[in-house]
């Protein structure tokens, strides 16, 4: 028996993934009414705005799949219940690169992540680098700008 991989994420994730599955399913009639609408011009086969109407639902019933699976599997963490010495799920952790300058990321989902707000993936190459590791670490990562090395300074659970 094949068993679910849960997908971890944050409330505040679940809450986005919600949000968007909600947005998806309201546009849903209107879609509808859009294909109705273009099917009434006549001729199918040379009628661009039902085939693009067509493809669009396409892609809302593609996404809405997506997301209601993501959000079926869904294991919510809450860093804040979290504790220990080591980076895990959740973890905000503060890295000192080779110029001793202090870079901070939160690990979080896939869905979730964002570098420029200081969300990375568990996933990512340096997410994956993260889990498990304690302050005082170092961590060497490829990424494509070359090989960078961190050493962990502060492991947070906020």
């Amino acid at each position: 028996m094949a068993t679910v991989e849960k997908m971890p994420m944050l409330q505040v994730g679940y809450e986005k993934l919600t949000a968007d599955l909600r947005r998806l399913k309201e546009e849903r009639p209107q879609i509808v009414e859009a294909i109705e609408e273009a099917r009434a011009h006549g001729d199918l086969s040379e009628n661009a705005e039902y085939h693009a109407a067509k493809e669009r639902q396409g892609q809302i019933e593609a996404s809405i799949a997506d997301i209601e699976d993501k959000l079926s599997r869904a294991q919510i963490i809450v860093p804040s219940e979290l504790s220990g010495d080591k980076v895990v799920f959740g973890a905000t952790v503060t890295l000192m690169d080779e110029d001793d300058k202090a870079i901070t990321y939160q690990i979080v989902g896939q869905t979730e992540a964002d570098a420029k707000t200081g969300r990375i993936s568990y996933n990512s190459p340096l997410g994956r680098a993260l889990i498990g590791r304690s302050v005082g670490d170092e961590v060497e990562v490829t990424v494509p700008a070359g090989d960078r090395w961190y050493e962990v300074s502060r492991i947070e659970f906020v």
